[in-house]
Parts: C-alpha cells; structure tokens; sequence
C-alpha cells in the first residue's frame, strides 16, 4: 500500500499456514476425484447389465457435475483477503472535504413491508456519523402508498429529538425500535432523556400502526402536508398512478434544522409513476429512478442502497466506506463497496439457513482476493459515476466532489423537475438500464450490474466490520426461505445463459477465477439435478439391490472414502471457523439439500421457459411480517411446513422413497451381506436423518406448522408409485 502511515485501509490475506493445508488439501482432493472418474469410465457395466449399466452412467454424470462444480468453489478458496480501515486518519485529512453522499432506501409494499420498519430503517441512515449537510435520504415506494407517506413524515418530525439523542448519547444501533427493545431491560440507560425520547418514538409508533390498521391516513393529519393532495384520486392504485416527489426536509433551507439548532438531512419521498401499459422493471427501475431524481436534488458523488428491512446498525460505517473511496493510491480504482448482510432475527442454530454466514465469512473474503465482491443488493456503497456507466480509466482519477445542482431553485419547482425524470416513457429510447443505471431483464438486477461494472475495469471492495454494519429480517418459513432462493437461482442461472455469461463476457476483462466464482453462483440452480438424481435413483438402486460403488475392500473404495471425509472435514472446519456449532451446520447441509431438491429445479424449469418465450420474469417480495404462532415455532426452531406446496411434496415423497429404501437396504446387509452396498447405504441414511423434521411434520405434529394432510398423502402416493415402476420393468 506504499506509505503506511498515509494509508486510509490495509489489506491482509488469509493465514500462511491455513492456505498450505487448504491447497494440500485441494491437490489431493483433485487427484482423489480425478480417480473416481477414471474408475467410473473404466468399469462401466456391460450391455447385458441394462439396468445397472445406465444408473452407473446417471451416477458418473452426476459425479462429473459434482467434481466440475467443486473446481469453480476453489476460485473463492484460493485467495482470502481482509480489509481494515483507519478512520482516524480520514478524519483528520478529509474532514472538511467529505463527498456528499445519497442514501437510497427502497420499499413496495406497506403490507408486507409495514411503515413502521421502513421508517426505522430510514432513521438509523438518517443518523449516521456524519456531515448532516453532506447527507441526502430518499425513499423509494413503490407501491406509491399515502401510508408510507404518512409514516416518513412523521419520521421526519421525529428525526428532530431523535438525531440530537444519537449524537449526546453516541447511540448504537440508531435504529428507534431495536435501540429502545435493546436497552428497555437494561435500568442503567433509563435515563430521563431516555424515557421522553422513548415516549415520542412510541406515540408516532401508534400514530402510524393506527392509520395503518385502518387503511387510509386520518383527515386531519392530512391537513398538515400539502403531499397528501397527491392521493386525492381515488382511482390510483399501486400499479396505477402518477409520479410523487415530495421533499420532506429541504437540507438548503436554512429552517432545516433539529431541535438542538444542528442541520437535517435532506429527506425525500417518491413514488415514480406506475401504468399497466408500461413494464416497470422492478427493483432496478425504482433505482434507475432513484438516481435520476438524486441527480438533481443533491447530486451526492457516494451512494448507498439499502433495502427497507435492513437497517444501520454501526453508525461509523460510511465513513469506513470512504477510506477506500478516499485512499490516494488505490481510492480510484474501486466502483464499490460491498459491506456484510447479516440478520438480527436469525436463532442460534439457523434451522433455514438464512444467515448466509458462510458466504460472508469465506466466500466474499476470497471474491475481494480475485477482483472484488459481487453487488448483492443492499449495504453497498457506488461511487455515482459507475453506476452511471462510466469506464475505469487509470490516467483519469474520478472525482468525489460532484456539483450539486439547482442550488437557487426552490421546492416546489425541484418537485416538479424530479417527477419529469420519473415518468413511464422517460427511458425510452434511452441508455437507461442498458449502460446507464442498473441492467434491466434479470430478477438479480444487483448481481449482472455489478458484473458489468467490473467488465468495465472497476474493482470492489467487501467489507465486514467489527460491529455489522447493517442487520436485516430473514425469511422465517421455510416456503419463504425456498421462494427466495428459488428467484436468486433462477436470476443468476438467467445470467449464465445470457449475453452476461460470465465465461464469455467477462473473458480478458476481468480474472478467471472472478469469471469461475460468479459461474459458481449462476450455476447453482443445475444443481438440482444430480442432486435429484442421488436423492431418487440412489435409494432405488438399493432397493434393487444394484451395487453402483466398489467394495470396501476394493482398492478403488479409497478414492471414495479420502473424498467424501475431507471435504465434510473441511466443511465442518468452514462451519466452525465462522463461528457455527454442529447442530448449526447440520442444518446448513439440510438446508444444502432441501434447496437442491425443492427450490433450484423450479428455477431452471422458469429460465428455460422464459428463453423459449413462454414465461417473464418475475420478482417476488418476500414478507417482513408473520403470524405469531409462526414467529413462535421458528423461535423454537421447528421447521415450518403448514401450506400445500409442490415444493414440499417433493421433499416428503423423497423423504418416504428413502426411508423405504433403507429399511430394504439394512435388511440386504444384515441378511445377505451386501458390503457392496455399504456406500450407497450411508448416502440413503444421511438423507433419511436430514429429514427427520419432515418425518415429524408428517405423521408426529399436531401444530400449524405440521405438514398439510394432502401433502402426505400426495407424497406417499409418489414414493410407492417410484418404487414398484422399476420393479415392474425388471419383471420381478
């Protein structure tokens, strides 16, 4: 990094003597799959062996899935590195200087995101550590609700007590509700300013959840605003209305200002302009339009996006994002920064799970080693000229003072010129989701953006402070969990098929092993597939007695064994090293296979229907809010199974299909000796313990959560109907 006493980050790989184990360890698993290939090419059945014959060629594509897919987890493996800041420094150098800086919060739906939480998000960003004048917080909504209004001005009343509270008592978390849950069972912060501030935030709380309850503001609140006049037809819908602007708070005006005398930030609601005849591009639209109404409001050179669940939880976290942008030798070179996700309602052993521990803790680590992180949606922060397009260019330092526009022009006429940038035919025949903005056409819009901004020589930086610096909702249902998943794989396997194939596209721009870890993240969903095949086929070939593994006491057993024990080692060590117990682990496997099983195959069946022009896209908004049994069961950590899903008639009738199998299995070793089945009965038990909350949900559970009756029956039915086919074909 040159001169380290002026650096404003540091970078550190991963420990030396880890990665000489961990590469030891890949060689020799390398070699281990190379060998059980060759046994696989070398040893195929003969013809007269029909059924054996192609089950060992199903099992040996499989394998060549499996080995191919481990290669490209490698490229996130090879090269962990770890970032540290210096914040002091950049406070004594810049102080100042510090860029202007926009903060996008994005919401949709006020009754799957309900107002409360998304103005608790916008609060803690409100609150950030920083510059107030410098700082500008738009909302975007996209159900374009009267509702969220209401709730965002009344936050920003609020914002008057709740930011001089922050700043006299250095608050950590600035999000109102966690900080006041946090310290409500702790008497030593129940101080008097504590309790008065406390009080407030609850009777705005109220405020809103009543309006809320019943579905339209109350009249005499909407007295106050002059923005309520936008919701006076009462034919607009929330896919059918105009463009919204409203400037809550006016950072220029010079009446701006919190009850302490200090400056607010600018706070700004829109709502871009929705018809039927026009498609709106989901997330990425509300952001292009986000952009352009920023542009000219405040024109901040830094953006930070965040989703409406996902709130500041480290107020110092902006100013860790600058020192990359603000290094003086390496500063320029990097388009964003991404920063942890990480949830605060997830239990201590994850039953779905939904932390995604391990991706922050290895996989982003060795993205940062090989170019720099993937855009995954929220916590990151832009420089502005690379969202807009521009091309990295070594001899041209990009700035990070942008002129702020229309300094003269007043409110009402800023309003107005930011609803004309946020009209429906705004885009056509423009650059905007193409080279501008983030791309159109693909449900993970954050994932081929980010792509294509690397493409055009940026690199990116990932960042997991000490204290997190954001903290979401995870889903808490496993039919939300597998929803979820499913429209991620789809979008990446979307992107593999595509023009942004990372193999193709990203071919000399950016490093092969960036191209492999992206491929590993598209190819997720075809991993269904193999994973189908074990958890079906296997089972039944055991049934039928059909050995498709060497014997123990064969040589070629080796291969086997060394690759199967050393890589769960390895991945029990991951586990541990992220701070995981085995029971939290455990869960990561079944949910490893639950996803590959249940979710992933309705991903490739939706890109393949969507290239054949049969099928759109579509985004699917997971829900912030549940039943309170259903938050109890999942405190309580019982998987939830209580609708009639498709998706859970094929876990229940693998389930049932290698339950059978294995019963039929122990028999042959026990009665027959069949030592040659040995593999392939250890394959069918591990599917047989990983579900056995899904055995409980089916016949021992009496809750909601229990699995629906026509489910059951429905899987059972399935189970036997692959079990006895076979048996008919071979003419026993």
């Amino acid at each position: 990094m040159g001169d380290g006493s002026r650096a404003l980050f540091e970078t550190k790989g991963g420990r030396k003597l880890n990665r000489i184990w961990y590469k030891l360890y890949a060689f020799s698993a390398f070699a281990g799959l190379c060998l059980i290939w060759a046994y696989r090419a070398t040893h195929i059945p003969e013809a007269r062996e029909r059924g054996r014959r192609w089950a060992w060629i199903g099992i040996f594509g499989a394998e060549l899935w499996f080995g191919f897919y481990w290669v490209l987890t490698q490229a996130v493996r090879w090269n962990p590195t770890r970032r540290f800041t210096f914040k002091e420094r950049l406070t004594q150098r810049y102080q100042d200087k510090l860029p202007n800086v926009d903060i996008f919060v994005c919401t949709a739906d006020p009754t799957i995101e309900p107002p409360t939480m998304v103005i608790n998000t916008v609060l803690s960003v409100m609150a950030y550590e920083y510059p107030t004048e410098k700082l500008s917080v738009y909302l975007s909504d996209d159900g374009g609700s009267e509702l969220t209004f209401y709730a965002l001005l009344e936050a920003s009343r609020f914002a008057k007590t709740w930011l001089p509270f922050c700043r006299k008592h250095k608050v950590e978390p600035r999000c109102p509700a966690t900080f006041f849950e946090e310290t409500s069972k702790d008497g030593n912060h129940q101080s008097v300013d504590w309790l008065a501030t406390k009080s407030l935030y609850k009777e705005m709380e109220s405020r809103i959840d009543a309006a809320v309850k019943l579905g339209k503001v109350p009249a005499d609140q909407r007295k106050q605003h002059k923005g309520f006049s936008e919701w006076s037809c009462s034919a607009a819908t929330p896919r059918d209305h105009q463009a919204i602007v409203q400037i809550l708070i006016d950072g220029r005006d010079q009446e701006a200002e919190d009850n302490e005398g200090f400056k607010l930030p600018t706070l700004v609601y829109m709502a871009r302009e929705k018809r039927p005849t026009h498609h709106h591009n989901f997330k990425a639209g509300a952001m292009n339009s986000l952009l352009r109404v920023s542009s000219e409001i405040s024109n901040g050179a830094v953006i930070l996006n965040v989703d409406c669940d996902m709130y500041s939880n480290n107020s110092q976290t902006m100013k860790d994002a600058l020192c990359f942008f603000m290094d003086e030798e390496k500063g320029h070179e990097f388009a964003y920064v991404q920063v942890a996700q990480t949830f605060n309602n997830i239990t201590k052993n994850d039953i779905y799970g939904n932390s995604l521990r391990l991706m922050s803790e290895v996989d982003f680590y060795g993205l940062d080693g090989v170019g720099g992180p993937l855009y995954v949606g929220s916590g990151c922060f832009h420089r502005r000229e690379s969202l807009m397009g521009k091309k990295y260019d070594a001899n041209s330092k990009p700035q990070l003072e942008l002129r702020r526009n229309n300094l003269e022009a007043n409110t009402s006429t800023l309003e107005e010129k930011a609803k004309s940038l946020i009209a429906c035919r705004y885009e056509d025949n423009t650059e905007w989701g193409k080279e501008m903005g983030l791309k159109y056409g693909c449900p993970v819009e954050d994932v081929i953006t980010g792509l294509s901004i690397q493409c055009r020589g940026w690199k990116s930086i990932y960042f997991n402070p000490s204290r997190m610096g954001f903290l979401g909702v995870a889903p808490i249902t496993l039919a939300q969990t597998l929803i979820q998943h499913k429209r991620w794989s789809e979008g990446d396997l979307q992107i593999f098929c595509s023009e942004y194939c990372p193999l193709i596209f990203g071919h000399g721009k950016i490093k092969l092993a960036l191209q492999f870890a992206y491929s590993m993240y598209c190819l997720w969903a075809p991993c269904s597939f193999p994973t189908l095949y074990y958890a079906v086929v296997l089972p039944v070939t055991l049934l039928r007695g059909i050995s498709l593994y060497p014997s123990v006491n064969d040589i070629w057993f080796l291969p086997f064994a060394y690759v199967i024990t050393t890589t769960k080692i390895c991945s029990l060590l991951e586990a541990f090293g992220a701070g995981y117990t085995v029971r939290r682990w455990w869960n990561e496997q079944r949910m490893w296979l639950f996803k590959r099983l249940a979710s992933y195959p309705f991903a490739v069946v939706d890109t393949f229907l969507k290239l054949l022009g049969a099928s759109n896209s579509s985004f699917v908004i997971t829900a912030k809010v549940a039943d309170g049994e259903v938050a109890k069961r999942y405190e309580q950590e019982l998987m939830e199974f209580g609708s009639a899903s498709l998706m859970f008639t094929i876990l229940a009738m693998t389930a049932m299909l290698n339950f059978a199998c294995l019963i039929r299995g122990v028999q042959r070793l026990v009665w027959d000796g069949g030592i040659g089945l040995l593999v392939q009965l250890v394959a069918c038990a591990t599917v047989v313990l990983i579900n056995i909350p899904v055995y409980g949900a089916m016949f021992l559970r009496k809750d909601g959560g229990r699995m629906p009756s026509s489910v059951t029956f429905a899987s059972v039915g399935l189970a036997i109907l692959a079990l006895v086919i076979p048996v008919q074909q071979s003419g026993v």
